[in-house]
């Protein structure tokens, strides 16, 4: 578990520095409450354009010190700082959302010495619908930083020690969704607005595996399989693919299928084949009415040409060596309302 979570933070960590403001007062104004990591950043940009009173008002009634005043000649000597943010945590409380924010920062003094400090801030919201006049939206309760040693990026807690237990983030599965969603916004259903909230959640397998060059003694290698359900039509669905090897790189599976010349016995009448051969190979990105057997580890394809399922083509994708291949392939041509394919590509049954 513990590579899943170095990941996972190293992911965080560089989110989180690409949202840094510039370090300098003149930094690009920041003033984000839609959650609290941003709210903790847009706190930080106050303080870097010297804007002592905005970062004031992001806590609720509890303030960081006993006066304004007070709180502002705090950051006298600060030339800048800069912040990142780890996993946030969230419980609920009495119709407030609690937030606990993991947190480091750098403080970089007017004589340009760094000091690292980390801790967590604590920010909470009351429910939205049901408060009244005047809103109070979502602040921040009270931060607990200490000096710390090492890099910003080392020192960035993963956990808050007060709030709830953080669940590790899957840094392979967030790179996963990320590629399908920048990949298929727009042309798959199950990314349109309105669907539903999990239509785009993937099926996962672990696929423990070795490769040919890897020896009997060798410890077992895992693959990941993705499987995204992209779109439904009258009879056909159509899924998407991504496999993750043993080190985390992340391949997107095309499925190659024969092209074939398809003649029947009496020019337009489709129910007798006369000849069936294969005229060349083409791939595609999405595979039809699949599965995967984690048994045989094999995907099988079954595209309909019409909703009886009379004539129909299916692939059989055998995992090996550390990847996906074309195995079988039946294609049943005539539209005779009988299932009766033939096999036009077989590498799985011996001779």
């Amino acid at each position: 578990m513990t590579r899943p979570v170095s990941m996972a933070l190293a992911l965080a960590v560089a989110a989180s520095l690409a949202q840094v403001a510039a370090a300098s007062a003149d930094a690009p104004y920041l003033d984000d409450r839609s959650d609290a990591a941003a709210l903790v950043r847009s706190f930080y940009n106050a303080v870097n354009r010297r804007e002592y009173a905005r970062a004031w008002d992001y806590f609720g009634e509890t303030k960081p010190s006993k006066s304004f005043e007070a709180f502002a000649a705090g950051y006298a000597k600060t030339e800048r700082v800069d912040v990142v943010t780890g996993t946030v945590a969230t419980e609920g409380a009495a119709g407030s959302a609690v937030y606990f924010v993991p947190v480091a920062i750098s403080a970089v003094g007017t004589d340009g010495e760094a000091k690292v400090f980390a801790g967590c801030y604590r920010a909470r919201l009351a429910n939205p619908q049901v408060q009244g006049v005047p809103f109070r939206p979502l602040h921040l309760e009270k931060g607990s930083l200490k000096p710390a040693e090492g890099e910003l990026a080392d020192a960035l807690p993963e956990s808050c020690p007060d709030g709830p237990p953080v669940e590790p983030r899957d840094a392979v599965l967030e790179r996963v969704a990320a590629t399908f969603r920048a990949a298929y916004a727009g042309t798959c259903q199950t990314l349109e607005p309105d669907a539903e909230p999990d239509a785009a959640a993937p099926e996962i397998h672990e696929i423990g595996f070795r490769y040919s060059y890897d020896g009997a003694a060798d410890e077992e290698r895992k693959a990941r399989l993705f499987r995204f359900t992209c779109g439904w039509g009258a009879y056909n669905t159509n899924e998407v693919y991504y496999l993750a090897d043993d080190a985390g790189e992340i391949s997107q599976l095309q499925f190659a299928q024969p092209e074939l010349d398809i003649r029947y016995e009496d020019g337009d009448d489709d129910r007798t084949v006369k000849s069936m051969r294969i005229v060349g190979y083409s791939a595609s990105d999405r595979a039809v009415n699949s599965f995967y057997d984690p048994g045989t580890r094999t995907i099988t394809t079954f595209s309909k040409w019409r909703g009886v399922g009379d004539a129909s083509s299916s692939g059989l994708y055998l995992f090996r060596d550390g990847r996906f291949t074309l195995v079988k392939y039946e294609v049943d041509a005539s539209y005779d309302e009988e299932i009766n394919p033939e096999t036009v590509l077989d590498f799985e049954t011996a001779p």
